[in-house]
């Protein structure tokens, strides 16, 4: 292992009590030694030392929601991501195309909705530039897709085809399929229909994420969605030294199978803790228990303020959620639920209450995430339940998506129940951050700027979105490291306090004493995961 000291800069031992010092010294992976007794081991044999050139050494964050994997294979398809308008994806799409003349299907994310009225959008227009080739895109949310009308034959999918259970394929006046589905319309699809990528392709994705991770001073992923076809790129990468950065895999609940899945998911956990790999664990079931607002899917406890008649398409019922919660509980498992909507994040904390109480006792430390719209009334029952509230804090800013898509269906008061970031770390609760890349960016640097100020990074003069649920730098930086450390069921990770893990990341200044705004341009100089390096500038 290696042995090095660290100084010429700040460390920041504990963001969340802002202890800092001006050396620290790492042994097998772990610190040892502080200020002056941690500069005394410069130049002692077997020591590098790192000067730090006025920087900040500060513990490593970790996203506490993402999809890695999706993230890096989204550089296998068109480059839709950079469009700015339809046109551009439509330009993107072509482009690839005429690239790559031998592909059979064209399959690539993601899309911004607000391209197009409603986020609904048309297979005709994909047909201009795909031709017969088949075509799925996913748009940003990952809970939507886009296919052409060869796309739609592939799929069997007519005027007669009936929704699936959970899922919408949006239709025309006539009947007839518009060329947007969602929910498990879209995820369907992409499972059975479009052809999955290759191994190697799927396995130089997950390396291209993690060294992205690692590059940005991340060191630990949650991976927040992981199908058992998965298993095999993330054994792939680890054996052959591709991951660089810790990653956790949530195995999806099905709510048709999930009773078969308890045998299976126990199994996979198993497969992984017996490849003893220190950047891999499974310790965590996923359950989504509702959609989006932008598509109207999330789950609401009164009807969508446009749409007088829908309350959004819940994944579970209420019984059956909390039936599956209880049972993987037992199992040992984490757990994890996507919860969007007010009713959703009711059930959830609800089917997490009812679990306590059917267990027997033991240290738990269950994720809600997301958390975007919650009714007041369910603030503080995340700190009562010992609930781990996870946020995505780039989404707290009143964006395009939200003036266009998500104010418009949620309507007032509810527009003012999202994100409520101060809210829920004022009553107590651990609060932890993530990303939910490629929905949006998986670098926390601008994320963290808008925890802080709820607005745009890239609009210093803009008016806080619901000023109230800011917070401090320092509560913003403890979410993406203390509280990542009990997400993480890491309680040796989070700090740089003696003992701890030598998780680090090498800035360019302190983030928590620059201005907010200036925070996006911090540069990562270097990453250390458990004082080996991941990533030199």
């Amino acid at each position: 292992m290696t042995s090095t000291v660290f100084l010429g800069g700040t460390v920041l031992v504990d963001p969340e009590s802002a202890q800092r010092s001006h050396a620290l010294a790492v042994r097998d992976g772990s610190v040892i030694a502080l200020g002056e007794d941690a500069a005394a081991l410069a130049g002692q044999p077997g020591f590098s030392v790192v000067d730090l050139a006025g920087g900040t050494l500060a513990p490593a964050p970790g996203d506490g929601h993402a999809h890695p994997l999706l993230g890096g294979q989204e550089d296998l398809g068109p480059a839709i991501r950079a469009a700015s308008d339809l046109r551009g994806v439509l330009d993107a799409v072509a482009a690839w195309k005429t690239e790559h003349p031998e592909a059979e299907w064209i399959v690539g994310g993601s899309y911004d909705a607000t391209f197009a009225e409603g986020g609904l959008f048309d297979a005709r227009w994909l047909d201009e530039v795909t031709g017969d080739t088949p075509t799925i895109l996913r748009a940003w949310d990952y809970h939507t897709a886009w296919v052409n009308s060869a796309a739609l034959a592939a799929g069997g999918i007519t005027a007669d085809t009936p929704d699936p259970a959970l899922g919408r394929i949006v239709r025309r006046e006539d009947g007839s399929p518009l060329g947007t589905l969602q929910e498990a319309a879209a995820n369907d699809f992409l499972a059975n229909v479009a052809p999955a990528f290759a191994l190697e392709q799927r396995v130089a994705a997950i390396e291209r994420a993690t060294r992205r991770y690692a590059a940005q001073g991340t060191t630990w992923v949650q991976d927040a969605w992981v199908e058992p076809a998965d298993l095999a790129v993330y054994f792939a990468a680890a054996e052959e030294g591709r991951l660089h950065a810790r990653v956790n895999l949530a195995f999806r609940a099905d709510p048709a199978r999930w009773r078969e899945q308890l045998t299976e998911f126990a199994e996979m956990r198993e497969q992984v803790r017996g490849l003893g790999h220190e950047r891999l664990t499974a310790h965590t079931v996923k359950f989504f228990v509702d959609g989006v607002v932008e598509n109207h899917t999330a789950a609401l406890i009164e009807p969508y303020a446009d749409r007088p008649d829908e309350r959004g398409l819940p994944n579970w019922s209420p019984e059956e959620l909390s039936a599956a919660t209880a049972a993987f509980d037992a199992a040992g498992f984490q757990l994890h639920l996507h919860a969007i909507g007010d009713a959703a994040n009711r059930f959830a904390l609800d089917a997490l209450e009812a679990a306590q109480a059917a267990n027997a006792p033991r240290e738990r430390h269950h994720v809600i995430a997301h958390v975007a719209v919650l009714a007041p009334d369910d603030v503080e029952r995340f700190a009562a339940l010992g609930v781990i509230a996870n946020f995505e804090p780039y989404w707290a800013q009143c964006d395009a998506v939200m003036r266009a898509l998500t104010i418009p269906h949620l309507g007032h008061p509810r527009d003012e129940w999202q994100y409520l970031i101060g809210s829920v770390h004022r009553s107590g609760a651990t609060v932890t951050f993530g990303s939910d890349w490629p929905v949006t960016t998986p670098d926390w640097r601008p994320a963290l700027a808008t925890a802080i100020t709820r607005h745009g990074h890239d609009e210093p003069a803009e008016a806080a979105w619901l000023p109230e649920e800011r917070v401090d730098p320092a509560t913003a930086f403890a979410a993406y490291t203390r509280g990542i450390a009990r997400q993480a069921l890491a309680p040796d990770r989070g700090t740089l306090e003696l003992g701890q893990a030598a998780d680090a990341v090498w800035l360019s200044a302190d983030p928590l004493l620059v201005a907010p705004g200036a925070i996006p341009e911090i540069e990562v100089r270097g990453t250390w995961l458990a004082g080996a390096p991941t990533f030199t500038a």
